[in-house]
């Protein structure tokens, strides 16, 4: 099961969902609430994705997952596997701590907001307001990903902007102390991203007891779209090694 990251949808994940398909695991890319095909709510907490998750696997009859998350993703995943730990055999956590972190996204949710949609701009119009905050293309691109055709002639973000401009703290929050989980975890994090540092890895191993900790060469926090060989590599080693 994969969860996408913040801003992103599971649409992100289908190239590396299909390899991991092509090596016989059944996969599950989920759109989390607010974002991609999924309903809009003004409820955004981790814990309450964490029972999305939850009530998935029950629609679903998945009682034992490999869970992938990355960045928001990881966060839930972390929830998910210390809260449900007998429904998770293995979890990968990509580019993200349990620690606390601070709000960041400001320079993006202004790009995001400064687009006037009530002007039908085109595809071209959008990405060049959103250009004049967020300079580095890739992420432009990744967050254009949510782009849509609402109506003809209408676009609009998939994603539930107005809920994120309101409770955008949610995404920084910590894992709770006395969470914890014993069965075998994977970190992996981008050499040229600062979200995992080497001091942080006394708080993964707190609350992940047989945690592996990995760095994705040429990669930032983006890692599985920046180094996708290496980032599948290192990711299928670790969901084929036995016990």
């Amino acid at each position: 099961m994969i969860i996408h990251g913040f801003l992103g949808m599971s649409d992100n994940w289908k190239t590396l969902g299909s390899q991991f398909a092509q090596q016989g695991f059944q996969v599950h890319m989920l759109d989390m609430r607010n974002h991609g095909k999924s309903q809009h709510s003004e409820d955004f907490t981790y814990e309450i994705m964490a029972q999305d998750v939850c009530d998935y696997c029950k629609l679903h009859q998945l009682d034992k997952i490999c869970l992938l998350g990355h960045s928001m993703g990881g966060k839930i995943a972390m929830l998910f596997a210390t809260s449900y730990p007998e429904k998770v055999e293995k979890l990968i956590v990509a580019d993200i701590g349990p620690k606390y972190y601070a709000p960041h996204h400001q320079t993006i949710l202004a790009g995001l907001n400064a687009v006037d949609f009530s002007a039908q701009p085109s595809r071209a119009e959008v990405e060049e307001t959103v250009s004049q905050f967020i300079k580095d293309s890739g992420t432009r691109q990744f967050l254009l990903k949510s782009l849509y055709w609402v109506t003809p002639g209408q676009l609009g973000f998939r994603f539930n902007l107005d809920v994120f401009n309101r409770k955008i703290e949610t995404i920084g929050n910590a894992l709770p102390f006395e969470n914890h989980y014993e069965k075998p975890t994977l970190f992996l994090r981008g050499d040229k991203s600062d979200y995992i540092l080497d001091a942080d890895f006394e708080t993964i191993r707190h609350h992940f007891s047989d945690a592996e900790i990995v760095t994705i060469k040429n990669a930032g926090h983006w890692l599985h779209a920046e180094n996708p060989k290496d980032f599948y590599d290192a990711v299928l080693d670790f969901l084929l090694k036995s016990e």
